[in-house]
């Protein structure tokens, strides 16, 4: 939730869980700081933990009507109020951003709403600004409306809820006739007494109005809601315009106004967004394009980590490669005499068993001579060749 105020803004963070709505951060910084990323931009985890931006439009130029429709399904409501525009719009059609909201007291016939309108480049140039902060909104409502839908009204009242600044005072009148919203205004008057003056000009107009539209036969009762500064400077000329008593009520502070927003969007029980389509499928794209660009470029940090890795490791091994080269170099030479050596042990050790294969065929030979034979020779060649010379009679 995002109120931006004249020289800061605040910031809530609400969590919501078992039908609860809990606030989790609170924050109030200067329009030059900018807002803590953390709370306000959406990352993957949106795609599971839905999260919901809500920036509360400033009321100085926002119009508010009150029209009776005859009861509907809901899905059609919003045609019949579209039908109406041309009627009770106060600039051209083409020109403004519009919604509305559906309020208690509607009889069996009728149901009340209110209709806000706002001009459209208005709406344009403060959805600017908070893309030049890195917010993109999903709705734009009024904190004046949610002060007015969390007052009960039971019978014929006027209620006057005034937000003071410092060069000017944003007040709302909502006009109650049995219950039933009849009239609606956001006025902008000047600070302090005259301002107060300037609310009573006003308020004839509007009592005038109602008297010729029929729905002002009464007196009604008075109730101001606003804090015990402005209290004390409006109070006395609002009683002497009444002529009656003036019922004081504390307003409601921000804090308290952002809590409620943010249980009615969870249980979407209001149905007031100012965000124009064309933003609202511009920022969806952003975020679906932010996501496969933040994917992307997740899938090349892990490749190029990974050939980091690759030639971290062909590094390391070449190292050990070239360490057990210096080792054979250093160990070549011994291993050569040692394979000398070897051969040398080898062939003494054929000739030292080849001459005891020598004596034993001479053993044999000796032994198997039959004795009429005389030999003359004894050849015994590469172990496996024998030759006899010898006489013998005719």
């Amino acid at each position: 939730m995002l109120q931006v105020g004249n020289g800061s803004r605040q910031v809530w963070q609400f969590a919501t869980g078992n039908g609860e709505v809990s606030l989790n951060t609170q924050a109030r910084l200067p329009l030059a700081d900018p807002l803590p990323a953390r709370l306000v931009t959406k990352d993957w985890r949106a795609l599971w933990r839905k999260k919901l931006n809500i920036a509360w439009l400033p009321a100085e130029q926002v119009f508010l009507r009150v029209a009776d429709l005859p009861n509907c399904d809901p899905a059609e409501l919003r045609s019949m109020v579209e039908l109406q525009l041309e009627k009770i719009s106060p600039l051209p059609v083409n020109q403004i951003v519009w919604s509305f909201e559906t309020i208690p007291g509607s009889s069996a016939d009728l149901q009340t709403v209110i209709v806000i309108i706002v001009e459209r480049s208005l709406v344009e140039d403060f959805l600017g600004k908070l893309e030049g902060d890195g917010y993109l909104a999903d709705r734009i409502e009024l904190e004046l409306l949610h002060q007015l839908l969390a007052t009960p009204v039971a019978g014929d009242d006027v209620w006057v809820f005034v937000s003071p600044a410092e060069s000017k005072t944003v007040c709302l009148v909502a006009w109650w006739c049995a219950g039933r919203l009849k009239n609606l205004n956001v006025l902008n008057v000047p600070a302090g007494e005259a301002g107060a003056a300037a609310m009573n000009d006003q308020l004839t107009k509007i009592a005038w109005a109602g008297e010729l539209e029929g729905w002002l036969t009464a007196a009604p009762g008075w109730h101001l809601a606003a804090d015990d500064a402005t209290a004390a400077v409006w109070e006395p000329a609002l009683r002497e315009w009444a002529g009656r008593g003036i019922e004081l009520h504390p307003l409601r502070s921000p804090h308290e106004l952002a809590g409620l927003s943010a249980r009615r969007a969870a249980r979407s029980e209001t149905q007031v967004n100012l965000l124009p389509s064309e933003f609202a499928a511009r920022y969806q794209q952003q975020f679906i394009d932010r996501l496969w660009m933040r994917g992307l470029a997740g899938l090349i940090l892990v490749y190029l980590a990974g050939v980091v890795v690759y030639f971290a490791a062909l590094e390391v091994l070449k190292i050990q490669k070239s360490k057990v080269e210096k080792q054979v170099t250093a160990l070549s030479g011994a291993y050569t005499n040692a394979l000398q050596l070897k051969a040398r042990i080898d062939v003494l050790q054929q000739q030292i068993g080849l001459r005891y294969a020598a004596l034993d065929c001479w053993k044999i030979t000796s032994e198997k001579l039959p004795a009429e034979l005389t030999l003359t020779s004894f050849t015994f060649a590469r172990g496996n060749k024998l030759t006899l010379r010898g006489n013998a009679p005719a």
